[in-house]
């Protein structure tokens, strides 16, 4: 039986493979668990490692620092992926008040860190620990640690910063809902009222393109092209049928308009209202139900990556006449499919035309939902490459020593961002299945917090045996808890976010998805999901920029 002890105690490939399964699998199965509704989900992996190093099993060092920092870059750069698209949408006009309280979350974070850093006996890097674990943004733990590294800083140790974030960790998880549950009772909040405000303005404010039939009535256009009406619009809008001399087609933009014309608009409620104005009324007539109709519709997957790489007007297969794309629906937002578009992978495109010209678009752009399920893992691994490359660029800033680096975790975050966005125009497609998306996302940070547990669980029972652990529980609560009181107070009074907006807003702000799970129960509707996802990258990107700066400016 000696060899079976050796293999979980001696180092080896098999050892490491064997405790690294371990930790992670029982981590896994106690994330699933819930105390009062609320989870710690992969956080009980960083937990189990601890205890585990703390029993006196290690693992080779240069294996648990490679897991570690590879863990790290493949699952930022998942992030990037996800939510890239969505962050450039966010810093349209409309975001920027979103973006602007989240970053005030961040800044009064670190203002209290530094007051704690000044008024206390605690060290810079073991402040930026606590920060860490505060806010539950673990690449940020993982940028501290590497300034800490590169500036190889007297008397800081990497495993008591460790400690720092595992110790305040737990307590941010609750203290970010209990922020919540505060706001809700200093706010005044009704539930329900919050839930019927936001179904109203829905109605209001939905951009999803309608589908109207509107009967020609302005003799103006009689004898006019119908990019007559498109002009002087100038509006993304789309006629996806049109009833015309007694039968129904798909109209191109040079067919005359005739008296008792009958056209299918896809266009935004906003946009309809112009229409019915220049046009005329609509109709009682549904273009889809008529018996003449030869056409059909059809809901059509993008997944042959060589029609992503054009604009979808200069497509020559949407030149003929049987054929009219009227919505591409696209990370669950629908679109109106207009000529400036660029289809992507994943797309769903609304099709209307003869059965034979709908094939032929059919066999053009792939619909082959079995392709998308293999993921393309050149053009990933070449943006990890560029990630790392960027990540390890030094820049010089005034009154610091040594060279500043965004590092492993802020690299590649930012190269999936770009290339998650604008990939297509460079023919490195980086489409990947939420499913593909949310495994490597969750291989990454399990791998990542199992290294950073077995490296930093010898020195567990010294946090709390000259007291520094209790410590930073009490200062981590502050840190967690006085930032989003603040602005929450804040965005409801001055700027008029609503409570579901900004629960997640405080949500992202703290990049913390259990805190976002209970917004969404509490709503009942996806409002804090999509303020969750307008703040998350910029929010993720300061977390772990200031955490090195924080190191750099007070450590150094």
């Amino acid at each position: 039986m000696n060899w079976f002890v050796q293999l979980f105690t001696e180092q080896s490939v098999a050892q490491a493979v064997i405790i690294y399964a371990l930790v992670i699998a029982v981590g896994i199965a106690l994330g699933k668990l819930k105390l009062l509704g609320i989870s710690f989900g992969v956080t009980w992996v960083l937990f189990i490692g601890l205890v585990v190093a703390a029993m006196g099993i290690t693992v080779n060092k240069e294996t648990e620092h490679f897991l570690k920092e590879f863990g790290l870059v493949i699952f930022v750069y998942a992030i990037g992926l996800q939510v890239g698209p969505g962050f450039f949408a966010s810093l349209k006009k409309s975001a920027l008040a979103n973006n602007a309280l989240a970053a005030s979350v961040v800044l009064l974070g670190v203002l209290i860190t530094v007051l704690f850093f000044y008024f206390t006996n605690t060290t810079m890097p073991v402040m930026a620990g606590v920060m860490s674990g505060a806010v539950t943004n673990t690449p940020g733990l993982a940028a501290a640690q590497a300034a800490v590294k590169d500036l190889h800083i007297p008397g800081a140790d990497n495993a008591t910063i460790t400690l720092a974030y595992a110790v305040a960790y737990p307590f941010a998880v609750v203290g970010i809902i209990l922020s919540l549950l505060l706001l809700k009772k200093i706010l005044g909040i009704n539930v329900l009222q919050q839930q019927e405000l936001h179904r109203k303005l829905a109605f209001l404010q939905s951009s999803r393109p309608l589908s109207v039939h509107i009967k020609l009535e302005n003799q103006q256009f009689i004898g006019q092209p119908i990019r007559k009406i498109f002009e002087l619009l100038n509006e993304p809008v789309i006629i996806s049928r049109m009833w015309h001399l007694g039968t129904v087609i798909t109209p191109t933009p040079d067919i005359l308009l005739s008296e008792g014309d009958v056209m299918q608009f896809v266009a935004p409620k906003k946009v309809m209202e112009k229409i019915k104005l220049l046009v005329g009324r609509e109709s009682e007539m549904n273009l889809r139900n008529e018996p003449t109709s030869g056409l059909i519709s059809r809901q059509i997957v993008v997944t042959r990556k060589e029609v992503t790489h054009k604009r979808l007007g200069d497509l020559p297969i949407l030149h003929q006449e049987a054929l009219t794309l009227s919505r591409i629906k696209r990370a669950g937002i629908e679109m109106v499919a207009h000529g400036n578009i660029y289809l992507q992978l994943g797309d769903t495109v609304t099709v209307v035309g003869s059965e034979e010209s709908v094939h032929v678009f059919t066999e053009e752009v792939g619909n082959s939902l079995k392709r998308l399920e293999t993921p393309d893992l050149g053009p990933i691994f070449i943006g990890i490459v560029l990630g790392v490359i960027l990540g390890s660029i030094p820049f010089h800033l005034p009154n610091i020593p040594v060279a500043v680096k965004i590092g492993m975790a802020g690299g590649p975050l930012i190269v999936a961002l770009f290339l998650s966005r604008f990939g297509n125009y460079m023919y490195l497609n980086n489409y990947t299945t939420n499913s593909a998306n949310l495994m490597i996302r969750e291989l990454g940070i399990a791998l990542f917090l199992a290294s950073v547990g077995l490296g930093s669980g010898h020195n567990l029972s010294t946090a709390f045996v000259d007291g520094s652990g209790y410590q930073w529980i009490g200062m981590g609560i502050l840190i967690t808890m006085l930032p989003l009181l603040i602005v929450g107070v804040v965005a409801h009074r001055f700027f008029k976010k609503t409570y579901f907006e900004i629960c997640g807003l405080l949500a992202g702000a703290c990049t913390d998805p259990p805190a976002l799970a209970f917004a969404l129960k509490m709503a009942g509707n996806d409002i804090p999901s999509s303020t969750y996802a307008t703040v998350y990258p910029l929010t993720m990107i300061l977390r772990i920029l200031v955490a090195q700066l924080l190191i750099l400016f007070f450590a150094s």
